[in-house]
């Protein structure tokens, strides 16, 4: 129902499909809500639809809407992300008060919110980039949230989205990650994470679909299996049900009508890029992207398929059909721990550089249920860093240790039946090599170094003594110590 007399505890600016459901959430939990919107006609048709669900108070006018939120005024910016969003702050922190907040809940790139947490912060307000997870569905049922931004803001807004988050064993999935683009970094981490568990999910079903020759509907049966053991999680649920389909027009599978060209909205190329920037080996998070991007080459793929690029000696699969499917369920496994693993590796990069303190712990906690990516073993990753808050990487926890041996080999068997095969499996592959560059104890770097040296004089490091050394490459090619 309205009530323009009622001041309401939180607003949500901008009622397309995410911030519609929200303002719901929000209302459906016991909020008087405040919603706004550039479209008078979106507020209209939320209200009509569903004004019943709860306590509403509609504006017209960003001054109004501000004018109906009560003190400390909080809200909820879910717009486009950039400029649009950038336009409405500004909006906001002209029409409010001092000590009042507000709250970027999209996809925001945490350098911008880094950018605008000291903006708004000049002006007496508080700003709160807040990482929302969970979809459409999420963000009307129950979401992973991942604030940033000021700890007193945290205070003040805790128990409000407390209310609407996700729910796991009687904890609330959100938590104060950290302050000022803490929150946003956190959340596209999550969604790198998500895009290398969706490719290797991918990657597994191409290989079932094409090596094992498998028709959809029996692989969705196998990865309905698969989601009641270690494999647990949403996208392995949701996974089985797309495989499921039938085309609604043709009857066919709907996975084969589908094109095969993935999009992608940035927060995946975030991830790799700040992986490059931290110098931190998040390898099966970008070959997913990679992954993405390949896909939508399609002019070039048209190009490479009519011109009959040599494909080599194709080998068919002379495994055992059951075999298989368990080799690739636990290199599957093997994969997705290597994904989480390394996007906890850049989290902790992350925040050291910029002096969050995440604490690990939070986060697997928080991403057991709403979010994407929440999954059984989470339970795991969250009792490996109770044991040990510095672990190294997450595989070396002993749990995990223990897991890998069993996957180790039916990881390899699955990476040389891809090549065989003739199928890409980027994810696979790449984390495999990641997994055995961790273990191996020496690298061709040391090649590179010595090369580095040759053309560019960048010296190099000894194992058998401290310092650094330069080889008179052009001249006498004497060692020279030049610390």
């Amino acid at each position: 129902m309205t009530n323009k007399n009622e001041l309401a505890q939180i607003g949500v600016v901008g009622l397309a499909v995410m911030g519609s459901n929200l303002a719901r959430n929000f209302a459906r939990n016991g909020n008087t809500v405040a919603v706004y919107n550039r479209s008078p006609e979106k507020t209209h048709a939320l209200i009509e639809a569903h004004g019943e669900e709860g306590n509403f108070v509609p504006s017209e006018t960003i001054e109004d809407f501000v004018a109906s939120l009560e003190r400390p005024r909080k809200a909820i910016i879910m717009v486009k992300a950039g400029k649009a969003t950038d336009a409405v702050i500004d909006q906001l922190a002209e029409a409010m008060d001092e000590g009042d907040i507000i709250i970027d809940g999209g996809n925001a790139l945490f350098t911008d919110t880094i950018r605008r947490e000291k903006d708004v912060a000049a002006r007496g307000k508080h700003f709160v980039g807040a990482g929302i997870s969970g979809g459409e569905e999420g963000a009307l049922n129950g979401p992973a949230i991942m604030p940033g931004g000021p700890k007193e803001s945290w205070e003040t807004l805790g128990p409000i989205l407390e209310s609407i988050a996700a729910n796991v064993d009687g904890t609330p999935c959100v938590t104060h990650i950290g302050p000022d683009g803490a929150g946003h970094f956190v959340k596209m981490v999550h969604n790198g994470i998500e895009y290398a568990d969706m490719q290797v999910i991918g990657e597994a079903y191409q290989l079932l679909r094409y090596g094992a020759g498998m028709e959809p509907a029996e692989i969705a049966e196998v990865f309905r299996e698969w989601n009641s053991g270690d494999l647990d999680s949403y996208l392995i649920e949701i996974t089985a049900e797309v495989l499921a389909q039938k085309d609604p027009e043709t009857s066919a599978p709907l996975v084969d009508v589908i094109v095969d060209a993935a999009g992608q909205k940035g927060t995946g190329r975030w991830t790799a890029i700040n992986g490059l920037e931290l110098g931190v080996p998040i390898t099966g998070i970008a070959e997913s992207v990679f992954a993405r991007a390949l896909s939508s080459s399609t002019a070039q793929r048209s190009a490479a398929q009519e011109g009959q690029l040599p494909a080599g000696t194709i080998k068919p699969l002379d495994v055992d059909k059951a075999e298989f499917i368990e080799d690739v369920r636990r290199a599957l496994y093997a994969a997705k721990l290597i994904a989480y693993s390394q996007g906890f590796d850049e989290i902790k990069a992350g925040s050291d550089e910029f002096g969050w303190d995440v604490d690990p712990r939070d986060l697997a906690t928080i991403w057991r249920g709403g979010c994407i990516i929440r999954a059984k073993f989470l339970d795991r990753i969250r009792a490996a860093y109770d044991n040990n808050a510095d672990l190294p990487a997450l595989i070396l926890d002993p749990y995990f240790k223990g897991e890998l041996e069993d996957l180790i080999d039916p990881w390899r068997r699955v990476v040389v039946a891809a090549t065989q095969l003739g199928l890409p499996a980027p994810v696979f592959a790449s984390s495999l090599s990641y997994y055995d560059s961790l273990r191996a104890e020496r690298l061709p770097a040391a090649l590179i170094q010595g090369q580095r040296d040759f053309f560019g004089a960048h010296t190099f490091k000894r194992t058998d003594k401290p310092g650094t050394f330069h080889i008179e490459w052009s001249g006498d090619r004497s060692l020279t110590q030049t610390d």
